[in-house]
């Protein structure tokens, strides 16, 4: 079992969606399968050092070895934990971390984006439907911090504030703005008032309706392309 492994890099290529590393360890050569966003500071040069440290992953099958690296721990459990899913294979894992990172993919578990999940190649709607139900089940602790982290967030003191973010709230349900987009959106507004309050502007409630609707609109654009 190889847990990890520091060496020097001989060679890179990209093959198809894959990216690969040949690292030169002690005279072996292991070749090592990477997320895109490694290869990609390896090939521009954004790293000097060519001495690399990676976590792996190690899938033995009947007819090969294959290697999984990661520049952190955090994304070698994470891939794992995504790999320990029915039906899911380690291109489909590999393949979530490519497009997104980690607080992206718990965001979208969190409030059942299945349009984000779907967006990977591979994952149809019946697997977008079983990732977030296990995933969810799995990553319990990290979705209750961030709610608990947006709830502390909107901890109000002023009543007129809190008026103020009520009023918004409600306004953007009659508009038939869905409860976890608006709650998405809310610590957003929250930063936005303060920010106003430390110039000394006047609060405008039609300004900050303006500003959450934009922001909701253009989430919502980015979801359907």
């Amino acid at each position: 079992m190889i847990s990890w492994i520091n060496g020097d890099l001989v060679e890179l290529w990209q093959t198809n969606q894959k990216f690969f590393i040949l690292i030169n360890c002690q005279g072996l050569g292991y070749e090592i399968q990477i997320l895109e966003t490694l290869f990609l500071k390896l090939k521009t040069n954004q790293i000097s050092n060519k001495n690399i440290t990676l976590w792996v992953k190690h899938i033995k099958k009947e007819d090969s070895d294959l290697l999984f690296g990661f520049t952190s721990k955090e994304q070698k459990n994470f891939f794992i934990e995504i790999l320990s899913i029915r039906g899911v294979g380690s291109q489909i894992s590999m393949g979530i971390l490519n497009k997104f990172s980690i607080k992206e993919v718990i965001n979208a578990i969190k409030t059942q984006n299945k349009k984000l999940i779907s967006s990977v190649p591979g994952i149809g709607q019946k697997m977008s439907d079983r990732l977030i139900l296990e995933l969810k089940n799995k990553f319990k602790s990290e979705i209750l911090f961030e709610e608990e982290k947006i709830r502390h967030e909107l901890e109000i003191k002023d009543p007129e504030i809190h008026k103020l973010m009520e009023d918004l709230e409600l306004t953007l349900q009659s508009l038939n703005y869905k409860n976890k987009e608006i709650k998405t959106i809310l610590p957003i507004i929250l930063k936005e008032i303060n920010l106003l309050e430390k110039k000394e502007n006047n609060l405008s409630f039609e300004s900050l309706l303006k500003l959450a609707m934009n922001f909701l609109d253009k989430e919502n654009s980015n979801l359907a392309r």
